[in-house]
């Protein structure tokens, strides 16, 4: 992140209120709410808010409501519809969905609407589309540095530093293949919980149902897609940071390999850099499999997105022409058991349970993987061991210096019980930093290796998993991610299918999931909150993941 310094004498609290002022201004009165907020249902999708409010033309309605991102490009580039008309219907859906689930950080609606015109311009001056994304409105992660903005990571010590003067990596590509960006969305404090709240904007709320998270880190983007405010956003991954919203919120996200999308600006603050980590991922979240394979084959091949980030890989986006569909088009899955200190909830393992179900009735084969009894497959070591990797290094304690306080979720997650819940750690504490990172370094390979021989010796097409232990729960109870976090440590390709709810008539029993910050199970609590899958493939196998994804998703979902 790069920006400059501000001097400011002013408490934190009059730093939040400055900003908060500030970016509600920014939200047109036209498009404000007239209703009062707190006469609102909780079910903000069921209730149909953007309809009710008025606010939104039928044709904004159908803009935003009935298409695809691939389809909405298909129309702007052969000019049925203007740039400007889809990025005016998504930045008025955009601020209805920040007044009720403060989804956003910072908007840029005046310039998002004079590059839209732009672009109309061009293509009527120039007979084509700037490039692949001409005209459509892409959302972003707050931590992306967008060239005007500030980048706060939810910290109020960083409302200390100026707008950004650069744009990131990514945000330069996205706009040089012809997006529109529109809308920075909100994140946790520190970006390290699965609960997006801070002291700058607030808690983002699950527009399912506003009594539930929306998951994180990158939960504003979650919110702000499930809400249609969005049609492709962006968030980053360290353990599940895109595809814990898109389970919470009921979309589809894809955690690319690394390296496969330009990720290599400057660390977060108060992060060292260089050091031996599990590594963040950029990737998209979407309404479909062929929204999330447009944003990486558009990134990977006509973004040439290594010749912008000295980071990124130079390999191109290699569409399988066969996908190892075996014996008359069946593909070999392997099903992750449940980690007996991760309980699944009784939603969740309905729901693999009917995911796997259909994909045997369609003829794919289906091998069992049990996790519980090898160690060297654990989740619970796993996610030790991880643990491990984000304490080791000293990181600079960025609240100290605003004074601000952790938010519940902060607090509960990094200042309760570190998940060690059998055994010893993968590593001693005592130990010198180069002697960690050695023993980290050894355990990980361990771990890697064993999952190689399972995928090798099964002669695995790809795996399917439990989206996480849970549905989206209670605010600030989300806990540990353990069946995200594997795939971080591994540095494999996982794409997030929505499939299911949770039903307190179908599973009415309360569940308690015992020790460690993890979540209980309460029916009424997530009655109706969004379920899904998981699918994996072997790290670089990301076009393969998102192809074997679209068949388990066509299969599964009828």
């Amino acid at each position: 992140m790069e920006s400059r310094v501000v001097s400011s004498d002013s408490s934190w609290e009059e730093l939040v209120a400055r900003k908060r002022t500030e970016c509600r201004e920014k939200i047109p009165t036209e498009w404000l709410l007239i209703k009062d907020l707190k006469d609102l249902p909780r079910r903000l999708i069921e209730y149909d808010l953007p309809r009710r409010s008025g606010l939104l033309s039928e044709l904004e309605l159908d803009i935003t409501e009935n298409y695809t991102a691939t389809q909405l490009l298909a129309k702007l580039a052969s000019g049925e519809t203007s740039s400007l008309v889809v990025t005016t219907a998504f930045c008025k859906r955009a601020a209805i969905a920040q007044q009720v689930t403060s989804c956003l950080t910072e908007t840029c609606f005046p310039q998002a609407l004079e590059r839209a015109q732009s672009l109309d311009d061009y293509l009527k001056r120039e007979g084509k589309p700037m490039g692949p994304l001409h005209g459509l409105p892409v959302s972003l992660k707050d931590s992306f540095d967008v060239k005007g903005l500030q980048s706060t990571y939810g910290y109020v010590e960083l409302l200390k530093h100026e707008p950004a003067n650069r744009n990131a990596y990514l945000v330069e590509l996205l706009l040089l293949l012809g997006a529109v960006l529109y809308v920075k969305t909100n994140v946790p404090q520190t970006l390290m919980s699965m609960d997006s709240d801070n002291n700058v904007f607030g808690r983002t709320l699950n527009p399912h149902k506003t009594s539930l998270t929306a998951g994180g880190s990158s939960g504003g983007e979650g919110a702000l897609v499930a809400f249609r405010g969005s049609i492709l956003g962006v968030g980053t991954d360290l353990g599940g940071s895109i595809r814990i919203p898109a389970l919470c919120c009921g979309v589809y996200g894809f955690k690319p390999t690394t390296s496969r999308v330009p990720f290599g600006d400057p660390p977060p603050p108060g992060v060292m850099d260089g050091l031996p980590m599990v590594v963040t991922a950029a990737g998209p979240l979407g309404h479909s499999i062929s929204d999330l394979k447009l944003f990486m084959q558009t990134v990977i091949d006509d973004g040439h997105a290594w010749k912008y980030d000295p980071s990124a890989s130079a390999v191109p986006w290699n569409i399988p022409q066969d996908i190892n569909l075996k014996n008359n088009g069946s593909l070999t899955i392997g099903v992750l058991s449940e980690d007996k200190h991760y309980p699944l909830h009784p939603p969740i393992k309905r729901a693999l349970q009917d995911a796997v179900e259909r994909l045997t009735r369609a003829g794919h084969k289906i091998v069992p993987i049990d996790n519980d009894t090898n160690e060297d497959l654990s989740l619970a070591y796993l996610t030790r061991l991880a643990f491990q990797y984000f304490t080791y290094a000293p990181h600079v304690d960025i609240l100290a210096a605003s004074g601000e306080p952790a938010v519940k979720s902060i607090a509960t997650l990094w200042s309760g019980p570190s998940p060690m819940f059998s055994g010893p750690p993968p590593v001693d504490r005592g130990l010198d930093p180069f002697q960690k990172i050695q023993k980290l370094h050894e355990a990980k390979n361990k771990f890697r290796d064993a999952w190689h021989r399972i995928w090798v010796e099964q002669k695995l097409d790809a795996v399917i998993a439990p989206g996480a232990q849970s549905t989206a729960v209670g605010h600030d109870k989300y806990g540990w991610p353990p069946y995200t976090l594997v795939w971080n440590v591994l540095d494999y390709p996982a794409c997030m299918i929505p499939f299911g709810k949770a039903s307190k008539e179908l599973d009415p029993t309360n569940m308690s999931t015992g020790d460690g910050p993890q979540p209980d199970y309460i029916p009424e609590e997530v009655d109706g909150a969004p379920c899904a899958i998981q699918v994996i493939t072997p790290r670089f196998q990301d076009e393969k993941c998102l192809q074997i994804a679209d068949v388990i998703d066509r299969t599964i979902q009828g």
